[in-house]
């Protein structure tokens, strides 16, 4: 039989694995700001689908990928020339 701590342990170990990769897609957008914004590459390495990617990142971050890298770009006076 199954306890429910179990599957309240198992529900925040993948919560907690999420969160995880949505920083390492977080990170590799701060590194990569200069470069165009592929969200569905993104998405891949993750292991989701770019709109999966899309709601999750906006639901921890309070922001849409896009605005992320806008943000960055504007704050660190990057130009596309």
């Amino acid at each position: 039989m199954c306890r429910p701590a179990w599957a309240a342990a198992r529900t925040e170990e993948v919560r907690l694995r999420a969160l995880k990769d949505l920083r390492g897609i977080r990170d590799r957008i701060d590194r990569e700001y200069t470069r165009p914004l592929d969200v569905p590459a993104l998405a891949r390495t993750a292991g989701l689908t770019a709109e999966t990617l899309h709601r999750t990142f906006t639901r921890a971050y309070g922001t849409t990928p896009h605005a992320f890298v806008t943000t960055l770009r504007a704050t660190r006076g990057w130009t596309d020339a």
